[in-house]
Formats: C-alpha cells, structure tokens, sequence
C-alpha cells in the first residue's frame, strides 16, 4: 500500500509540473520502452519462471542449491540485460521513430523522447536484478522488505522532480530529464533496500556464472515462452501508447494517467494477492498435491473478487471526481480530467481481467506449463490489436483503453477455463456464489456512490479543491458503508473472513 500510494503521490507530482503536455507525452512514451522490456522479461517472464524454479529448488535441494541457481539467475540477467540496453541505447532513434513516429510533426519532441530513452534505459538491468530479488525473498515467505522496494523508486522521483526540475535549465537541460534521471535512482534504491536483507538469510553473491546448470536451464527454458505468456497486459499498453501518438498532444498521457489509477487497485490488491499465492501454489506443485493446488487458487481468485469488484465500479462511478481531486491542479487542467475521466472508466472495466493474469498465468508455469499461457497471451495480444485498431476511429483515445480491457477479460477468461479443466474444477459453487454475491453488493455501492456525489454537489457545490476532497471521501465513506452492509446482509464469506481476521490482529 505505502508503495502503490507514493506512485499515486508521484503521478501528482508530475501531473502538476507537466500536465499533458508534449514533455509528458515523451517522457511516457521513453519510459513505455524500457518498461515494456522490464514487465516482459525482468518482472513478468522472469519472475513466473525463476519463483517456482527457486521454490523447486529449496524444496527438494535446500538453500545452498536454491542460492547456486539465485546468483547464476542474478548474473544471466546482468549479461541479457546489459547488451539489451546497450543495443537500446545505438539504435535509440530508429526505435523510437518506429514507435512514435507522428511526434516528428512537433518540433523537439521526437528528439527529447530519445534523449529520454537513451537515459533511462539502464534501469532495465536494475529492475532485473531487483525482481530477482524479490523473487528470493517471496520464495522464503519475506514480503514487506520486496513489497515496500518499489516505494524507493517512487521516493527518488519524487526527490529529482522536486529538486532537479528547476536545475535543469540552468544546465541547458530539459525539465523532464530530472524525472528520467529519477528513474535511475528509484531502480538503484530497489536493488539497495533488498539486497542487505536477502544477505542476512545466508545468499552470498559471486561473479561465476556456470550456464550449464540445471535449474537456470529450467528458468531459462520457461522465460523464453513466458514471455509471450506474461505478456498480454504490457503489449496491449504499448500498442495503445503507439497508436495514441497519432491522436494528438496529450491522448499518451491521459491514457498513462488513467491506467495508473486503474492499475492502483491491481497493485495493492492483485499483485499482493497473487504474490502470496504463486509461491505457495508452486510448493504445492513440487509435491504434486493437486488438490492443495486448486484451494489455495481458489482462495486467491474469492478474496480477488472481494476486493476487486467494488474497486471495479467505484471507479466507473467516480471516475471524474477521483481524477478531478488527485490531479487537476497547475499544469493538469479541467479539459485533462475530463478525458483522463473518460479514460478510466474504459479501462476500469479491465480490472478483474488484469488481477486475474496476474495470479493464474503463474499457476501454469508453477504446474510445468509454459505453452498454454502463450497460446492464450498471442490470441489477447491479437484481438486487443483489432479491437483497438476499429475502437480508435469510432471512439479515439478512448477506444483504445476499452480494447485493452476487453482483450484482458478474454485472457483471464480463457486461462481460468483450461486450469478449470487441468484441475477438474476451482471450487465453482464457492467462486461463482461469491461473486454473485459480491457483484450485487457492488452494484448497490455504486449506485449509492453515485446518489451521495450528486447530493454533495447540490449541498456543497465549489471548485476548491478542499471541497472537492471532502464530497469524495464523503460519497466514498458513504459507498464503503453500503457495500459492508449489503456483504453482511448478503452472508459473503471473504467478507466475513476478512472482518473477523481483522478483530483478531485488533486485539493482539
């Protein structure tokens, strides 16, 4: 949570010193090239191959095996990742002209958009290493160290913005390579906030890398099509991203901001949720108990569900008073929030399809399999590309966010209906009940949400920011109410579960 509310901090930042404008647009579109490469490859392929490859190892070979595989993983990436970025950084322009090449039209901005590409592109091999890390530690039941790292990155943006911004100029810099530069640092923190821990649990890391072990070929070998199996999510941002530079100044940055707040619930509650899960699911695994396999899946998808759905249509429902409150301030001006707003509504709708992904795609690879997530990764990635190739000229920018959570329903849809069938079932009558249930209570929360909004705006109308903050937390008070009475009314077991978990951290 500390993590996923300073990136929200740090998007305020921006927001306020760059709105959508055409240096925004370039940062997004710079920072989109690495960062696709690093949900590919660092945190996506590499963790779903390398957590029950380390997991296995632990299991069946204890630590000092697990550590063997941990430094040789540690060293592969350093050698991938490192000719990745020196090659990004050569051909720097013609990547970027192939991605963006509309933003020639503006004078300066294909050019700052890489130079931003060539500075920022060493946070690859940062990322790398800090997700291998994360990987260890998770596989050793150690969350909150992993969990809190991406905080730092967050931290260290928000320090250059405010601190190297005004400097720039003053160097004959662009203001923006402050936040690229940032970038840099908040990969650097990840690595140094990990890595002392994981020291004190026995690792110690050497410069050898013996390629022919077995454990780094199993990683290797379910990188390679985990890759493409992880990779449905990332690719349809990046085709959205390429497409958008061709729908004007300020169609990238909406469509980044209104992601990041969709993605906000993802984080604290999917990726949590999943992180927790994939280990114990490949635990499972390795000592071939599917059925403990298919509860503790089901158990991850029904708490999923609890904490998702609502998120789902709170934000549909308060799109613009969110958007309006977090960003509209400086340079982020109505106009922005209006199509930022409208953004987010499409992408939202996405929501359960994306935290899905994120704990099913693993379990296959957890099970030894890594060609079905990619068969069902290639058919999202190429109906999200139709989609959003016919949604962009009936609904512009817009169309593009709806493509991508359309092809991020079908792919959770599809992963759940094979593993539904390689585990002979997830517990249905529990899932499907709860979240019949837990849709109605939904749907009774926002509509309370949107009658408290309209009330508010009646009784306390003003643009002050003070106000606006008050009337949404407020209806969002109010909303929470409705939907914690309607779970108990409803009898939603995760919801009681949840509440009697609660009563009893209280009382210790």
């Amino acid at each position: 949570m500390t993590s996923r509310v300073l990136g929200l901090v740090r998007d305020q930042v921006l927001a306020s010193l760059f709105g959508a404008g055409n240096a925004m647009d370039a940062f997004n579109v710079a920072f989109r090239i690495p960062n696709l490469v690093r949900d590919l490859f660092a945190e996506g392929a590499m963790s779903a191959a390398f957590v029950p490859a380390f997991t296995r190892q632990l299991t069946t070979g204890g630590q000092a095996s697990a550590w063997r595989l941990g430094n040789n993983v540690i060293n592969a990436l350093l050698v991938v990742t490192a000719l990745l970025v020196l090659l990004g950084i050569v051909f720097a322009r013609p990547l970027v002209g192939a991605f963006a090449g509309d933003y020639a039209l503006v004078p300066g901005k294909l050019e700052l958009t890489v130079l931003l590409t060539r500075i920022m592109l060493p946070f690859l091999t940062l990322v790398a290493i800090a997700a291998a890390l994360m990987g260890m530690l998770n596989s050793l039941h150690l969350f909150f160290i992993p969990a809190l790292a991406p905080a730092m990155f967050n931290v260290a943006t928000i320090v250059c913005a405010l601190v190297l911004v005004p400097l720039m100029p003053r160097i004959g810099w662009p203001p923006i390579t402050a936040i690229a530069i940032g970038t840099l640092v908040g990969g650097l923190a990840q690595v140094s906030l990990q890595w002392p821990l994981l020291r004190r649990q026995g690792f110690s890391y050497s410069p050898f890398l013996d390629w022919r072990q077995e454990g780094l070929h199993r990683v290797l070998v379910l990188m390679g099509p985990g890759t493409i199996g992880l990779a449905a999510t990332q690719v349809n941002v990046f085709v959205n991203t390429v497409l958008a530079t061709g729908e004007g100044t300020g169609a990238v940055s909406w469509l980044n901001y209104a992601f990041r707040l969709m993605y906000l619930p993802t984080g604290l509650f999917g990726v949590s949720i999943a992180t927790a899960t994939v280990p114990a699911v490949s635990r499972h695994a390795a000592r071939g108990d599917s059925g403990a396999v298919r509860g503790t899946l089901a158990d991850g998808l029904s708490l999923m569900l609890m904490l998702n759905v609502p998120a789902t249509i709170g934000l549909i429902a308060l799109a613009t008073p969110i958007v309006r409150v977090i960003f509209e301030r400086r340079a982020f001006l109505p106009s922005d929030t209006a199509a930022t707003a409208s953004a987010l509504q499409c992408y939202a709708i996405g929501l359960l399809g994306y935290s899905i992904v994120r704990i099913a795609s693993p379990t296959f690879y957890a099970l030894g399999d890594s060609r079905t997530p990619v068969t069902i990764s290639i058919a999202a990635v190429i109906s999200n590309a139709a989609l959003n190739l016919v949604l962009v000229r009936v609904l512009g920018y817009r169309g593009l966010a709806l493509g991508t959570s359309i092809a991020a329903l079908f792919n959770a849809g599809a992963l759940l209906l094979v593993l539904h069938r390689r585990l002979d079932g997830l517990d249905d009558r529990r899932l499907f009940g709860s979240f019949a249930r837990i849709v109605l209570a939904s749907l009774l929360m926002g509509a309370a949400a949107l009658a408290v909004d309209r009330a508010l705006a009646t009784w306390m109308p003003g643009d002050a920011f003070l106000i606006q903050a008050v009337r949404l937390l407020a209806t969002i008070g109010a909303a929470l109410a409705v939907l914690a009475l309607a779970a108990h009314l409803l009898n939603i077991r995760e919801f009681r579960e949840g509440v009697a978990l609660i009563a009893r951290r209280g009382q210790l």
